[in-house]
């Protein structure tokens, strides 16, 4: 017999053995006993690892307990988090009727629009078409207009000339008779007013018509003439005119000069009478302390 098969014939005997024989049974547990733990050993060692796995049950209750309080704790606060965004969900949803309703809004803005610009595009296309008539209508008659335009100018230049030729010949006379005018007004203004002053404000009017032989006044020997006035021994030097300018001011201021020099005597006031006096003439006037009178009825100040 091998040993393989004394092992099947133990395998298959032996329990029947240790079960009949005691002390076969005892001689095996006595092999045994160093390579297995006895019933006392093994119920300690059984024991113990109850113990420590109601310990390690009871630290895993305490884990589980304290991670479901953890749990609870992030449930509350999924609670709230979710609370939130069914506020913010409400929101986007007022949110996304407005603007669904301003959609609404721009696509009935769109079709009017649209409707607007179908309009603008017919009368364009109107406008259009009649400016090609126009246009069509112009060129066919633009020689014609050439033609008479033409025409015309010459007609206007033929005209223009006539009048102008005929304006220069007025232009010469009413020259020649304003000339003639001025002369004779400016001495009947003069005469005039020295009258009204004499006979109305108590003065003497005298008319000074002297040689200047050495020019002081026009740079070159002629006649000066001035109006004194005298009131109360005040001597007045004054310049009766129709009109006077810029430059007749400043020759008056030396007329006057010339007088004082020559007469050894210096006027109280320079007075210059004139229903027209130059606005630049006026300026020379204040500057040189000369006194303008634009009426006669304001010499009563004198």
């Amino acid at each position: 017999m091998n040993a393989e098969t004394l092992k099947e014939a133990i395998r298959r005997e032996l329990p029947a053995l240790l079960r009949e024989d005691p002390d076969l049974r005892g001689y095996i547990q006595d092999l045994m006993r160093g390579q297995f733990a006895d019933r006392l050993e093994t119920q300690d060692r059984f024991e113990k690892l109850l113990g420590e796995l109601r310990r390690d049950r009871e630290a895993n209750e305490r884990k589980w307990d304290a991670n479901e309080r953890k749990w609870e704790a992030q449930e509350q606060k999924w609670d709230a988090q979710e609370q939130k965004w069914d506020a913010q969900e409400q929101k986007w949803d007022a949110q996304e009727q407005r603007w669904e309703a301003q959609e609404q809004r721009w696509e009935a803005q769109e079709r009017k629009w649209d409707a607007q610009e179908q309009k603008w595009e017919k009368q364009q296309t109107i406008l259009r078409d009649f400016m090609d008539e126009q246009s069509r209508l112009w060129k066919e008659n633009a020689a014609e207009r050439e033609r008479r335009w033409a025409q015309n100018t010459r007609q206007f230049d033929e005209v223009h000339e006539a009048i102008m030729a005929q304006a220069k010949k007025h232009e010469r006379g009413i020259g020649a008779l304003g000339s003639r005018w001025g002369t004779q007004s400016e001495a009947t203004f003069r005469n005039a007013l020295a009258s009204i002053l004499e006979q109305s404000f108590g003065v003497t009017v005298m008319r000074v018509d002297e040689y200047d032989d050495a020019g002081t006044v026009f740079g070159r020997p002629d006649q000066v003439e001035l109006d004194i006035i005298i009131k109360n021994g005040l001597l007045l030097i004054c310049e009766l005119k129709s009109s006077i300018d810029k430059a007749g001011m400043y020759i008056f201021e030396r007329k006057a000069r010339y007088y004082e020099q020559r007469h050894g005597q210096t006027a109280n006031r320079l007075i210059v009478i004139s229903p027209m006096i130059d606005p630049r003439a006026q300026q020379v006037a204040d500057q040189l302390g000369i006194e303008t009178f634009s009426d006669s009825l304001d010499v009563a100040t004198l």
